[in-house]
């Protein structure tokens, strides 16, 4: 039996892209054993049993951004955990390691190299991540999802996405349905990511009464430490309405409830909207190395997504984006078509793939 471990975890980011990966992988050789290797912090102690994977945890190893206490702990974490990494492979069998970057995979890429176990990773951002520049200096196989990633022999695969997203079967009206919005009016979607984003929920709930007065449908989903248990729902005689979430399991059932969302620019977003054809205001964050902008920009040059900078960011510059554009159809069909050719649709098959070719040609050489 061919056994393989995905390593990936902290945000949807990183699971959702592995998950759907496993799910390929079982497709295509439906007796894969699959082990996921996660961290106790992270949105895969939840998402990814629930996807049916067995996930293992090993310690975190977060990178710091400035000379600190974690730096001074930073050496024996690392070799704790990649300890850990070793263990879980070596009980798995492992054939390969796919890893698709964060602070969950350096130790795993790690010991996989000590045993020489080969390494497939995916990169998600245009800008790659430390943990797969470090990784793709001896990966046998590098997945990029945006043609400008710059790494060591790099194929262009584009991002592993759940077939939910790319067969398109959910119906509006089901979906609709689901969220108990109105299947007639607009609806606007508002996610700041997994973990949710400060700025967008702030700039949101003050625009909230003007958004509802024009009857628009507001579909929010806050993050989970973003949400109080108080937080109800409103309905307005416009006709538009509140529905506030902490979270969404399956994204493909709000991307096909909406007609708009805003939105940070996390890879995983920018492609799985694109693949949707839904129309994105883009707010990337306004720190880091600059790479959710670099993300967006393809869309955006192109007329599918729309970039709004988050210091502009208030309740006026977002109702003066949102209202004219959910109140032209044409346009949103026309942004909507743009962003469907973007992008690859069949990248969690493609890396599938290439991890089973890795496999098979490490076993021609025995």
């Amino acid at each position: 039996m061919t056994s393989v471990v995905l390593a990936g975890g902290g945000t949807a980011g990183h699971t959702s892209p592995l998950i759907a990966t496993a799910q390929a992988l079982r497709m295509l050789e439906p007796g894969v054993d699959v082990v996921c290797i996660g961290t106790a912090r992270g949105l895969e102690t939840r998402v990814v049993p629930a996807a049916g994977f067995q996930l293992e945890l090993i310690t975190p190893v977060p990178m710091p951004r400035r000379p600190n206490l974690d730096l001074l702990k930073l050496p024996w974490r690392l070799a704790k955990a990649v300890r850990e990494s070793r263990r879980i492979l070596r009980t798995a069998g492992a054939e390969a390691l796919v890893g698709f970057g964060g602070y969950v995979s350096i130790p795993a890429y790690l010991a996989a190299r000590t045993l020489g176990v080969p390494v497939v990773i995916h990169e998600a951002n245009k800008l790659p991540g430390i943990a797969n520049r470090i990784g793709a200096r001896f990966a046998a196989h590098v997945a990029t999802t945006f043609a400008e990633t710059m790494l060591p022999g790099a194929h262009l695969t584009g991002m592993p996405m759940s077939a939910s997203i790319t067969d398109g079967t959910t119906t509006r009206e089901s979906a609709r349905a689901q969220f108990d919005l109105d299947p007639g009016a607009p609806v606007l979607l508002v996610s700041g990511g997994s973990q949710g984003a400060r700025s967008i929920n702030t700039a949101v709930e003050a625009a909230l009464d003007e958004l509802l007065a024009a009857g628009v449908q507001v579909l929010h989903v806050l993050g989970p430490k973003n949400f109080a248990d108080d937080l109800t729902g409103r309905n307005h005689p416009s006709g538009g309405r509140y529905r506030p979430l902490a979270y969404v399991d399956a994204m493909a059932d709000a991307y096909a409830a909406s007609d708009l969302m805003v939105a940070r620019g996390g890879a995983a977003t920018v492609v799985e909207t694109a693949a949707a054809g839904l129309p994105v205001i883009f707010v990337p964050l306004p720190w880091g190395n600059g790479e959710q902008e670099k993300n967006v920009a393809d869309l955006v040059s192109s007329g599918a997504g729309i970039l709004l900078h988050d210091g502009a960011l208030d309740a006026p510059a977002l109702c003066s984006l949102v209202l004219p554009l959910l109140t032209d159809p044409a346009a949103l069909e026309e942004m909507s078509s743009k962003a469907r050719s973007q992008y690859p649709r069949d990248a969690a098959l493609a890396l599938a793939r290439a991890t089973l070719a890795v496999i098979d040609a490490k076993d021609s050489t025995k």
